[in-house]
């Protein structure tokens, strides 16, 4: 596989292994790489964080009867339409 950098990206690289972290290039993108998929897991399991807790809030409301009744599609996605904007 060949990949290309743009010469600032190409020079990080350069100096991670010029700091002796790594042997060479491989290996810098390789922990690139792994960053990336724990951020990303992170990423995730911070917005379904925020979803739980949305749908506790959620289900509070309903519980004391604040939710709101929707009888048609129309409704239902003039709503979604709000909560978008």
């Amino acid at each position: 596989m060949h990949i290309s950098l743009t010469p600032e990206l190409e020079s990080r690289v350069k100096a991670k292994v010029e700091s002796g972290m790594y042997n060479n290039a491989s290996e810098v993108i390789r922990e690139a790489l792994r960053f990336m998929d724990i951020h990303e897991d992170w990423i995730h399991q911070v917005k379904l964080a925020q979803l739980r807790q949305q749908l506790e809030v959620g289900t509070e409301q309903l519980a004391r009867g604040e939710g709101i009744a929707v009888e048609s599609k129309v409704i239902l996605d003039a709503l979604f339409d709000d909560i978008k904007s």
